[in-house]
C-alpha cells in the first residue's frame, strides 16, 4: 500500500467521529429508529454498531502488533445490533465512545512503522490472513460507508 493511500485510510479513521456525528445532528428519536434501508437497520443501530465494529479492530490491531499472527475471536454483529443497550442507549452515547476510541486508535496508527502495517491476524471465519494495512483499509471503507448510509438516508427523505 502506498503512503498516500495509507494517509488517506488514516484521514477516515480520524474523521469518522465528526462525520458520523454531523450525519445525525437534529434527528429525530423517529428519524433514528428509521430503517436507513428496506429491511436494513435503523439509524441508531448503524451508530451503535460502528464503535462496536471499531473497537474490535482496535483490539484485532493491538493483538497483530503484540503477537505472531493471533487468531481474532469473530462476533455477531446482527446480533449485537439486537442487544438491548441498542435500543435503550442515546446515540450520544455511542457518538462520545467513538470519538475517544478513534482518538486511542489513531494515536496507534500514527506511530505505525510499515513493519508494523505489514503484520497480521487470523480471521478464522474468512480463514485466512489480514495485514493490518488491508484492514485499516476496510474499516476506513467501512467508516464511508455507514456514514453514506445516514446522509443518504436524510438525502432521500428531505431531513
Amino acid at each position: 500500500m502506498t503512503a498516500t493511500a495509507l494517509a488517506a485510510h488514516i484521514a477516515d479513521i480520524e474523521n469518522l467521529p465528526g462525520k458520523m456525528r454531523e450525519a445525525v445532528a437534529g434527528l429525530s428519536e423517529a428519524q433514528l429508529s428509521t430503517p436507513y434501508r428496506e429491511g436494513g437497520w435503523t439509524v441508531r443501530q448503524v451508530v451503535h454498531h460502528v464503535p462496536d465494529s471499531h473497537m474490535n479492530a482496535f483490539v484485532r490491531f493491538k493483538l497483530a502488533l503484540t503477537e505472531s499472527t493471533p487468531a481474532i475471536l469473530p462476533y455477531n454483529q446482527t446480533e449485537w445490533a439486537n442487544l438491548p443497550d441498542v435500543a435503550a442507549t442515546p446515540v450520544q452515547v455511542s457518538l462520545s465512545l467513538l470519538e475517544t476510541l478513534h482518538a486511542r486508535w489513531l494515536k496507534l496508527l500514527q506511530g505505525m512503522s510499515a513493519a508494523d502495517f505489514a503484520r497480521e491476524y487470523i480471521h478464522p471465519e474468512h480463514g485466512k490472513k489480514f495485514r493490518l494495512d488491508v484492514a485499516l483499509a476496510m474499516y476506513s471503507w467501512h467508516s464511508r460507508h455507514h456514514v453514506a448510509q445516514i446522509t443518504s438516508l436524510r438525502s432521500r427523505k428531505g431531513w
